[in-house]
């Protein structure tokens, strides 16, 4: 039997505004995990249901319960509202600086996410050091994938296991991310810089926890 996906049993105890959001969910569904290139039984095994289930809550022919709707965005590595998210125009929008998720401020090191889920592959962080600023006081380690390190501002010290590089504006190196690495800006002016991470070491419930920043140059009140 056809199932209206905006009366299912996890829609009708949305609000009218996330009720018309999750009329869109089978959709976003379908495009992140063909963008994975996750088949229906794959996904399906990772959730616990049926490959036709999955075809159908796809093609808006079929409701799904909020345990399953969870189960489906762990399976994809996202968080539930990510499955609700709609954007204008398409499957794509642009980031603005104000909407960067803002990680924990420390060490006059401002450290934004621009990458967006359902980008899957990589991560990027956009990282603004005050004069003096690094990334702490001990280098650090995050699994063992792979990280390109870019300078687009400023004179910066990348020590990698002990080894100190000294790096200008445009300057980039690249080296696993389980190698001890720390920054610091050692320059006269405010720097910035890049990090380029796949795959990503970073899952959906870390994610999850960094809040919109206001993009704030170093030096600028957040």
């Amino acid at each position: 039997m056809k199932v209206d996906p905006a009366t299912s049993p996890a829609m009708t105890a949305l609000a009218a505004p996330e009720a018309e959001k999750a009329k869109h969910v089978g959709g976003r569904i379908k495009a992140i995990r063909t963008a994975r290139r996750i088949s229906l039984r794959q996904l399906a095994d990772m959730v616990g249901t049926t490959a036709s289930f999955i075809s159908q809550l796809e093609r808006n022919l079929s409701g799904a319960s909020a345990s399953t709707l969870m189960r489906i965005a762990a399976a994809l590595d996202l968080g539930i509202n990510d499955l609700f998210e709609q954007t204008e125009g398409g499957f794509h929008k642009v980031l603005t600086r104000a909407e960067r998720p803002l990680l924990p401020i420390s060490h006059g090191c401002r450290k934004t996410l621009l990458s967006r889920r359902p980008i899957h592959e990589f991560e990027v962080y956009s990282g603004e050091f005050d004069v003096g600023g690094s990334t702490g006081d001990d280098a650090y380690t995050h699994g063992g994938k792979h990280e390109m390190f870019v300078v687009l501002k400023g004179t910066v010290e990348l020590t990698l296991a002990g080894e100190c590089f000294v790096m200008n504006e445009g300057d980039s190196i690249e080296y696993a991310t389980s190698t001890p690495h720390r920054t610091a800006n050692i320059g006269e002016t405010p720097a910035q810089v890049l990090w380029i991470i796949a795959p990503p070491t970073s899952g959906a419930a870390e994610l999850n926890r960094y809040t919109p920043g206001q993009g704030s140059q170093p030096g600028e009140p957040n």
